[in-house]
Parts: C-alpha cells; structure tokens; sequence
C-alpha cells in the first residue's frame, strides 16, 4: 500500500513539475525580465465611436523585439507613471498594440494626439483570462474529459483557445469552433490544431487603423 502511495505522489509532483516547465516557456524568464521603455502616441481608432472614446499605441518595433512571445502578452507597468496591468495583442506583422480604454487613458492624464512614456514587462505569471459566455456554456455540456482537460491547462493554453475561438468574423464560424474546441479537449488535446497567435502566417490580426 505505501509503495502505490510514493508511487502516486511522484507522479503528481512529476505533472506539476511539467506544467511548471511549461509556464516558463511560454512565458520566458519574466522574473529576470528588464524593464522595456519607449514613448508612443495615442491613436483613436478610426472605426470607434464618440461613446466608445478608446485609444491605443503601437510599441516600437525594438521594444515589441524584448517581448517573450509575438502572440498576446499580458504586461504591467506604468503609462505617464500611472500603474497598470493589460494585454498586449499582435499585430500580425511581429509586432504588438495596447488597448488604452477611457479610465486607463484618464488616469495616465493624457488625450489622443499625446506621446505618452510607458515602462513595462512581462507578468511573472499570466492571469486567468476571461471566458466567453458561449463557450462557457458548452464546456459545462462537455464531456468530463473535455472539462478536465480544460481546467488542467495553462492559462495561456486557455487564452490560445479563446483566441482561436473568437478571432473568425463569422458567427456561424464562431459556433463551429466551439464544437470543435469541446471534441479536441475530449480527444486530449492542450492546444488548438495549427494556431498561429501572433498572425504573421494567417493574416487575420492586424492592429487598428488611426483616426485621420
């Protein structure tokens, strides 16, 4: 009885030593990670709305270069000294943007047309990303192996999912990709087939035109 005990143990230390390695690789060493510093200007995106009243930057091409990943990020830092914590999106050339909404644009004092001062790096660790309600919903219909498959990956496992999920323009596609997604987690599989998070091969991810 004690031996199938120790032998249980190592295999559960053994798993969640994997998933340690694994974090850092797709996070790269963030704990050792320099601050990147640049200066951007604040764009509204052509398509936004009086009501939307959002902004966004583009990091320079050297800064976006000390980043771990081309696909989504997740940083924290400071804009015009101004703390904050968001995630940078790809702009499918190997590059990065960040969405600055109306509160975070507020507290950094600063307007469309400024050049703001960022200091940033990458999160020790990626957050919990926000699951849509949809595939929310079809995860809790899912096979048990689906939803543990699913609760047993990275958050940056999951986010890919998401991503690949919510990227399409099609609703229809949208659904499919949901089905899908609960068929691969049931056949075990971590990863969306063939995703390209940073775009560069796809061609579906752009950063937002700038107001004229």
């Amino acid at each position: 009885m004690a031996g199938k005990t120790s032998k249980k143990s190592a295999k559960v230390a053994k798993k969640a030593t994997a998933k340690r390695v694994q974090r850092i690789r797709e996070l790269g060493d963030s704990k050792t990670a320099s601050k990147i510093r640049f200066s951007a200007t604040l764009f509204r995106p052509a398509a936004a709305t009086k009501a939307e009243s959002w902004t966004f930057l583009t990091l320079p091409k050297d800064a976006s270069a000390k980043l771990p990943s081309r696909g989504q990020t997740t940083v924290e830092g400071t804009l015009n000294s101004s703390r904050f914590q968001a995630t940078l999106e790809p702009d499918g050339k190997g590059g990065h943007w960040l969405k600055v909404d109306r509160k975070m644009r507020e507290a950094a004092g600063a307007e469309a047309g400024d050049v703001v001062t960022l200091e940033l790096a990458p999160v020790t660790e990626e957050p919990e990303p926000s699951v849509p309600a949809d595939l929310r919903k079809a995860l809790a219909a899912a096979s048990t192996k689906a939803r543990e498959v699913w609760s047993d990956i990275t958050p940056v496992a999951r986010r890919d999912w998401i991503q690949w999920i919510t990227s399409p323009k099609r609703p229809e596609t949208r659904v499919r990709r949901i089905e899908s997604a609960c068929d691969m987690l049931a056949k075990g599989k971590r990863r969306p087939c063939c995703f390209d998070r940073s775009g560069m091969y796809s061609k579906r991810l752009s950063c937002p035109v700038a107001e004229p």
